[in-house]
């Protein structure tokens, strides 16, 4: 395997998951009966770039089709956190109702339809049919498409480009990189803006966030080697911002190499800085990641074994992609996990895949009266404990196994 930025032949794994199924490919009852295809989850660092990153095991066009379960508009908290985005970027460069924004991986519309609701101009580009489908009921159009250099020549042959060109965790699901950030720089408008938010690798390696690692994410980002990336395309980084979602990501911000009318945030050197001093540019920072992943499995395992035989029930909450993650490779199966909960009800009545962890809404968890409830989307801890504080009212913990085990 070569990087698939600067083409070096990888030689380094950064940690190995064993094998899994794509972790969004849940389950049917009728499935369960049915044999699996797992896939392996070794990912690598490259010893030039440092683009820590997964082969295309399974190809993008199969894992982001019209049956995709993951639906943005059903965590509260994301909701806020793209309608802050939106005021704070409209405040900043001062979008009107002339200028148009372009969101790549827009999804249902979770974010697009604050801009709207603001008159300003939108188009959605998203490659699931049935995520654009909730988001033209938003009022959000979409161009039903992978997004890369012939597409944006497409769209520019129409007269579409850019004022503000954003994608939020779509960098990192990309297997052609350069091709994605190649086709930012056609459909960018001469003083447009780019940003885009990713997991920041650091984050990731500091507090072990192995269970982020699936076949959807195909890199593993930092700044100094994504700045590169837009480097190599003509685009640069005028500003950085290191934010709490998904366990700390990186908002960049990226204009036109040859623009300029937008001053370099001192953000930039300041984050190049920091992520040298702790050694993200030099192999050493990656070493010992599988033994921290070891510790969490036997931690987590040792916890459910022992609920177990003490006659205890443990369910959980959140059927998320990292959820699965965890589970297969600390080979977890239903029977020490009853049941998950998920406020998705594209993914309720399935089965969580290799594990067959039934799927279920909320009520379950009233019902049932769980000693635990494990929560999967530890990024979201707080909107979920609040949204489940009943649990305490028979005794019942919340469980959350990232970096650490933690019982609260």
């Amino acid at each position: 395997m070569k990087c698939r930025f600067c083409k070096t032949e990888l030689e380094h794994v950064f940690v190995d998951l064993i094998n899994s199924p794509a972790s969004n490919s849940f389950l049917t009852g009728e499935q369960l009966n049915e044999p699996e295809t797992f896939f392996p989850l070794k990912v690598y660092t490259c010893h030039k770039c440092f683009l820590v990153q997964v082969d295309e095991y399974k190809k993008s066009d199969a894992i982001f089709d019209s049956s995709y379960v993951y639906f943005s508009s059903f965590s509260s908290s994301w909701l806020q956190h793209a309608k802050n985005y939106t005021e704070m970027m409209t405040k900043r460069f001062g979008y009107t109702d002339k200028s148009l924004v372009i969101e790549i991986a827009s999804n249902d519309g979770y974010l697009l339809q604050y801009f709207k609701q603001n008159n300003i101009p939108v188009l959605g580009i998203e490659p699931t049919a049935n995520t654009a489908a909730a988001a033209k009921e938003k009022g959000v159009d979409s161009v039903i498409d992978f997004f890369g250099v012939s597409l944006a020549e497409k769209l520019v042959a129409k007269g579409t480009k850019a004022d503000l060109l954003l994608g939020n965790n779509v960098l990192a699901h990309v297997p052609d990189i350069l091709d994605f950030v190649g086709g930012m720089k056609v459909i960018l408008k001469e003083d447009g803006v780019i940003t885009m938010e990713f997991p920041h690798l650091m984050q990731l390696v500091d507090n072990n966030q192995f269970d982020t690692i699936y076949h959807e994410h195909f890199s593993y980002l930092s700044f100094y080697t994504v700045k590169q990336i837009f480097e190599s395309k003509g685009l640069q980084m005028f500003d950085v911002e290191e934010i709490p979602t998904h366990g700390g990501s990186l908002r960049i911000f990226a204009k036109h190499a040859e623009d300029a009318s937008k001053e370099i945030s001192p953000n930039v050197e300041a984050l190049l800085g920091k992520e040298k001093s702790k050694g993200l540019d030099t192999l050493a920072y990656y070493d010992n990641f599988q033994q921290k992943a070891l510790k969490v499995k036997l931690d987590f395992t040792d916890f459910l074994i022992a609920q177990k035989k003490g006659g205890k029930k443990v369910a959980a909450y959140g059927a998320a992609a990292k959820g699965n993650t965890l589970l297969n490779y600390c080979g977890i199966k239903h029977d020490l996990i009853d049941f998950v909960v998920d406020a998705n009800p594209n993914k309720q009545n399935k089965f969580l895949p290799a594990s067959h962890i039934p799927v279920v809404d909320e009520t379950k968890i009233k019902s049932e009266k769980p000693d635990f409830v494990v929560i999967f989307p530890w990024n979201i801890k707080e909107e979920v404990i609040q949204k489940l504080a009943y649990i305490k009212d028979w005794g019942g913990k919340f469980v959350i196994a990232i970096p650490d085990l933690q019982i609260i």
